[in-house]
């Protein structure tokens, strides 16, 4: 967890106010080495 209520990607670093698109991104970034613009569309600036 990064900031009170946020979660990082802990592969590409970028923060989502939902865990489930944390996980989601997680996921993705350490199959495919790359990051997915469905998913990171829902993270936080």
């Amino acid at each position: 967890m990064a900031k009170k209520g946020k979660y990082k990607c802990q592969v590409c670093g970028l923060t989502y106010n939902e865990k489930e698109w944390a996980d989601k991104c997680k996921a993705w970034c350490s199959e495919h080495k790359s990051c997915n613009l469905e998913i990171i569309k829902h993270a936080v600036k």
